[in-house]
């Protein structure tokens, strides 16, 4: 059975860090939404008495460059600080699908802005920690060319180039990993994706072919990452570091239907499947780097992953580590709506949140099972 060994902690948190345009042009920022950014302090105390010692956060890049090359770090360094004192390990997000408003993201200048930005950001936690770093450079590459480059859910709002934005946003991938190694030899890195599962809703070979096609689109940019796919982009296999697999109840579904398949169906593939097969596939270590659920199911998601992992880990599949996401409630994208998600939930006047007792209870019953002491037969036999 696969040990853990990358993290502090097995069981993380992660703090929402969306920070695009929506459709209508108002900029989001939901570190200031969730009032995280207020009080990332008191937030990484609490999570710490959770056991939760690592986490994922955010930069926000429209605030730090405020013009070309120049950067304020107001926004970041007091959290940055705040992590180093209270011990917290962070995998810090340099971009959650937004950048600064002078930045054409079709153009070569928005892979070497992004390139910049990420070197002196990787600078400046250098300067003030003396820890291994660890970056996911562009959160889930594959979302945010469909949504932005093919709905016109989010910025850039295109239609009809979501291959093209999928094919910019790896350069600038490479190019800020390079950037970064540069600053940081020591610095690790999580690409991180959406793992899904698409079937037709009937027998027949054509739809059939088109949902196993669009299934498997969900590897093209660990693939171009890599150097397996369109390699004129640059990718290598060096570029595939720990792969972060982002897996929520509706990430299964029909195809051209648009119904989600519930876990009662027998369509519905075993999570610890999908994981089998990216591990024999990339064969790099794997983070669920974002897993949740929103109002009372929030416990029974989290015990569904949890022993999907456990049994894949029986196999051998090498799971570093399980990142609650969001760990703090937010408002919806689109609407504002309260979204009940998080182990903890919005801040009052002082800071405090509220605690999730039914995803408490379950999050200290699955530390218990992974638990580092636990003889690993014991581990395999609570998920056999």
């Amino acid at each position: 059975m696969h040990q853990p060994s990358v993290f502090q902690s097995f069981f993380m948190g992660g703090f929402e860090c969306s920070n695009h345009r929506r459709s209508d042009g108002r900029r989001l920022d939901l570190l200031a939404a969730t009032g995280h950014d207020r009080w990332a302090a008191h937030d990484y105390a609490v999570l710490h008495r959770h056991g939760l010692h690592s986490v994922r956060d955010g930069l926000r890049w429209h605030l730090i460059e405020t013009s070309p090359g120049r950067y304020d770090w107001s926004s970041f360094l007091p959290m940055l600080q705040a992590a180093r004192r209270q011990g917290t390990q962070v995998i810090w997000d340099l971009c959650h699908y937004g950048w600064p408003d002078d930045i054409d993201i079709w153009r070569p200048q928005f892979v070497e802005r992004f390139a910049r930005y990420a070197a002196a950001a990787a600078q400046l936690i250098k300067d003030e920690t003396d820890t291994v770093p660890f970056y996911a450079p562009l959160n889930e590459i594959s979302f945010w060319a469909w949504a932005g480059g093919d709905e016109a859910y989010f910025n850039p709002m295109a239609r009809g180039r979501g291959f093209e934005l999928k094919h910019q946003l790896v350069r600038a991938t490479i190019a800020a990993l390079q950037a970064i190694r540069e600053v940081e030899p020591r610095a690790r890195f999580i690409q991180v994706e959406p793992a899904i599962h698409v079937v037709a809703p009937n027998d027949r070979p054509g739809p059939q072919r088109e949902a196993e096609r669009y299934r498997q689109s969900q590897f093209e940019a660990w693939d171009m990452l890599c150097g397996e796919l369109w390699p004129g982009l640059g990718g290598a296999p060096e570029y595939l570091d720990l792969l972060g697999v982002n897996y929520y109840p509706d990430n299964q579904w029909y195809h051209g239907a648009g119904n989600t398949i519930g876990r009662d169906s027998p369509d519905y593939r075993p999570f610890k499947g999908i994981l089998s097969e990216i591990a024999q596939r990339y064969k790099r270590p794997i983070v669920i780097a974002e897993t949740g659920a929103e109002g009372d199911v929030r416990g029974d998601w989290l015990r569904y992953v949890s022993e999907q992992a456990g049994l894949a880990m029986q196999r051998g599949v090498p799971v570093e580590g399980i990142c609650l996401y969001p760990v703090v409630d937010y408002p919806g994208w689109t609407d504002d709506r309260h979204c009940p998600v998080g182990l903890l939930g919005f801040p009052d006047e002082a800071g405090n949140r509220r605690v999730h007792e039914g995803l408490a209870d379950e999050l200290r019953l699955q530390q218990a099972r992974f638990s580092h002491s636990s003889p690993v037969s014991n581990i395999a036999e609570a998920f056999s």
